[in-house]
């Protein structure tokens, strides 16, 4: 099974080389590939014999940055308080809830915990679910449903005691 850090690393190596498609085969017939953004006049072609029948949904775990305190966000003196900056893994399709007619996974104002599930983002057909990795209270929501994200993106801020 691939993990998600060797495929952040992967893509980054991509990213800075001149390839434009990478593809590499696991066990159990695991396949991940990865190409670049293509420009105007590119086409690309998907071989749909080669898609699976089922989308496997997968965990990943995203990385909280601590950032900055945001402008009308309070701090009290006697409870330490941040905020984090939650940020897309990998390039996909960003979907807030787990169909289209479920309810959201989160909204402004409600609390969350390590291992809440925020999201899913679609990426190569694979439905990737992305936990909080932190606990706190969800303070924005940058992104709506069915936006492409990039890597690295923001998406969500969690202030957190």
């Amino acid at each position: 099974m691939f993990k998600m850090n060797d495929i952040k690393e992967l893509i980054r190596a991509v990213d800075r080389s001149s390839i434009g498609e990478l593809t590499i085969k696991g066990e159990n017939e695991q396949q991940i590939s990865i190409s670049k953004q293509m420009n105007v006049g590119q086409v690309a072609l998907i071989d749909e014999t080669q898609v699976p029948a089922t989308i496997p949904v997968a965990p990943v775990k995203v990385e909280a940055a601590p950032i900055q305190k945001q402008e009308g966000i309070q701090t009290s003196s006697t409870e330490e308080t941040s905020v984090h900056k939650i940020t897309s893994p990998m390039v996909g399709t960003f979907y807030a809830a787990p169909s289209p007619d479920s309810d959201v996974y989160v909204r402004v104002g409600d609390q969350i915990k390590e291992d809440t599930v925020l999201c899913i983002v679609e990426a190569m057909k694979l439905m990737n679910e992305l936990e909080a990795e932190v606990s706190g209270e969800i303070v924005e929501i940058f992104v709506e449903s069915g936006q492409v994200v990039e890597y690295g993106q923001p998406l969500f801020l969690v202030k957190t005691a």
